[in-house]
């Protein structure tokens, strides 16, 4: 593991905030992850010393980082989507779409990088129910 793979890895990120938030030090908190204190001074600071909500409740929903590994790997073997999915519990489609929407153009998928796309898309900004929803608004109004 990268000494600044925690940057760039949300699962690797709620492990350090899971840390910090049951009360760990820095360095406690970034002992599992087998990086410095340093860095989780940067993950501290650059979060303004509070854990972020982008992406914790993801789980069951999307691939695992994990999974993007064994994609990448079956990939790079010649593997059919088929035979990906089964490997990783899922159906060709789901391979397929995971391949469409996280490959850079140009590029071999590559598990690090997809992981960050798909997370920085699930923990895209939602406008509010009752902001665009002026129906509903007027209800919970009255």
């Amino acid at each position: 593991m990268g000494k600044y793979s925690i940057l760039y890895r949300p699962d690797l990120l709620q492990v350090f905030w899971a840390g910090m938030q049951a009360g760990d030090f820095i360095t406690d908190a970034v002992i599992p992850l087998n990086t410095s204190r340093r860095t989780g001074r940067t993950v501290l600071v650059a979060a303004g010393g509070v854990r972020p909500r982008r992406g914790r409740d993801l789980k069951g929903r999307c691939l695992t980082f994990a999974q993007r590994e064994e994609i990448a790997i079956l990939r790079a073997q010649g593997q059919s989507l088929r035979r990906i999915g089964e490997a990783i519990g899922c159906s060709a489609s789901t391979v397929s779409r995971e391949l469409r929407r996280n490959t850079k153009p140009g590029t071999a998928y590559r598990a690090t990088s997809a992981h960050v796309l798909a997370y920085e898309r699930a923990s895209r900004p939602k406008p509010a129910k009752l902001h665009t929803n002026p129906v509903l608004r007027g209800i919970v109004e009255e």
